[in-house]
C-alpha cells in the first residue's frame, strides 16, 4: 500500500466516522461538470439551519496528464563530430498540448559508449492543473499545481487567497511534496499580507511492510520559534488499519481503527484523551453497509448520546441524493434533532 502523508494516517477511520454526515444539519447542492475541453467545474450550494446560504463555484483544468521521464533512440543520416560529449539543442515549433513533448537534450557519446549514428533523446512530459475557486464570501482562491515536472514524485502547488472587499488580506501558500515507495514528505510555507509573517509546516511520513511512523513540526518565521509539533505511529493492510497520534504538542492523544469486514460492511472507532487534563476527550463508533452498487447507509454515535444516521443512493449515473438525522439520545422527547438532504448532479 502506498505511504500516506503524515495527516492521512488513520484517514480511513476518520473518513468513516466523519464523511457523509455532514447533510444531517444542513442542505447541500452540489452539481459536477465536464466540458469538451476536459476542464471540471464544480459549483456547491450550502443552507444551515441558521439560516445562512453559502455557495462556491471552482473550476479546474489540467494542462497536460502526469508523465514520466522517458528517453528513445533516434538516428541520424551522419555520425556526430567525434568529440567526447556532443550538445544538441533542438528546437520544436509550438504549441503542442502545453507542452507536450519538451525535447530538452541530445547526448552523443563516442565509440565505444555508443553507436555513433545514434543519440539518446530524452524529453518530460508536464502535469500542470489550473484551479479557480470563488465563494459568496468574496473569497478568490487561485491555485496552480505541478506534479512530476521536476522530478519523479515531485509536487508542487502556488496558492493564492484573496478576498477583494478587504484590505491586506492576500495570502500565498506555497506547497512541496515527495513520495516514493518508503517515504511521504511535505512542506507548506503560508504567507499572509495581514501580519507580513511567514509561518512553516513540515512532516513526513516513513514505513516499511505496514508499519508507519510519522511527525510534523510547525515554525513561525518571525518569532523563530517552534509553534508546535505532533507524533504518531500505525500500521495498514488493505483491510484493517489502526493508529494512534500525539498533537498539539503531544497534548493531545488519538487513537483510531478501521477494519472492512467484507465487501458490504466497514467498521471503525476512534477514541481521544487530553493529557493536560487527564481525561478522556472523546469516543466515536460507526459503521457502513453497502445495501447494493448504488448505495449505502452508515451510522455512528458518540460518548455524548449524539446518533447519526446517512443514507446515500445513485438515481442515475449523474444524480446521487443524500439523507441523513442527527439524533440526541438522551433528549429524544425534546427539540433539537436534525436533519438534512444532499443532493449531487455529475455531467
Amino acid at each position: 500500500m502506498p505511504i500516506p502523508a503524515f495527516s492521512d494516517i488513520g484517514k480511513a477511520a476518520n473518513d468513516l466516522i466523519n464523511k457523509d454526515f455532514y447533510h444531517t444539519a444542513q442542505a447541500t447542492l452540489e452539481v459536477k461538470l465536464k466540458t469538451p475541453t476536459g476542464s471540471n467545474v464544480t459549483v456547491k450550494g450550502k443552507q444551515g439551519f441558521d439560516s445562512v446560504t453559502t455557495g462556491s463555484v471552482e473550476g479546474k483544468h489540467t494542462l497536460k496528464p502526469n508523465g514520466t521521464p522517458k528517453s528513445r533512440p533516434v538516428s541520424f543520416k551522419q555520425a556526430p563530430p567525434q568529440r567526447f560529449v556532443t550538445l544538441l539543442h533542438m528546437a520544436r515549433k509550438l504549441p503542442v498540448d502545453l507542452p507536450g513533448e519538451l525535447w530538452l537534450f541530445c547526448l552523443g557519446l563516442p565509440n565505444g559508449q555508443m553507436d555513433r549514428n545514434e543519440v539518446r533523446l530524452i524529453y518530460h512530459q508536464t502535469g500542470v492543473t489550473v484551479t479557480q475557486a470563488w465563494t459568496t464570501g468574496a473569497m478568490l482562491d487561485s491555485k496552480i499545481e505541478f506534479v512530476d515536472t521536476l522530478a519523479p514524485g515531485v509536487k508542487i502547488d502556488l496558492q493564492n487567497i484573496f478576498f477583494p472587499n478587504k484590505e491586506n488580506s492576500a495570502a500565498q501558500k506555497l506547497n512541496f511534496a515527495f513520495k516514493n515507495p518508503n517515504v511521504h514528505s511535505r512542506a507548506f510555507l503560508n504567507h499572509s499580507f495581514m501580519n507580513n509573517n511567514i509561518n512553516a509546516v513540515v512532516d513526513i511520513t516513513a514505513g516499511h511492510e505496514g508499519f508507519l511512523v510519522g511527525a510534523e513540526a510547525g515554525y513561525d518565521v518571525q518569532k523563530a520559534a517552534i509553534k508546535g509539533y505532533s507524533l504518531a505511529l500505525g500500521y495498514q493492510t488493505p483491510t484493517y488499519t489502526a493508529s494512534v497520534a500525539g498533537t498539539q504538542n503531544l497534548s493531545i492523544i488519538a487513537a483510531s481503527f478501521y477494519q472492512r469486514v467484507n465487501s458490504s460492511v466497514e467498521v471503525g472507532a476512534k477514541a481521544g484523551y487530553d493529557v493536560q487534563g487527564a481525561k478522556a476527550s472523546g469516543l466515536e463508533l460507526a459503521t457502513k453497509y453497502k445495501l447494493d452498487p448504488l448505495s449505502f447507509a452508515k451510522a455512528k454515535i458518540n460518548d455524548r448520546g449524539i446518533a447519526a444516521l446517512a443514507y446515500s443512493t445513485k438515481l442515475n449515473a449523474g444524480t446521487t441524493i443524500g439523507l441523513g438525522l442527527s439524533l440526541d439520545t438522551a433528549k429524544l422527547n425534546e427539540a433539537g434533532h436534525k436533519i438534512g438532504t444532499s443532493l449531487t448532479f455529475e455531467g
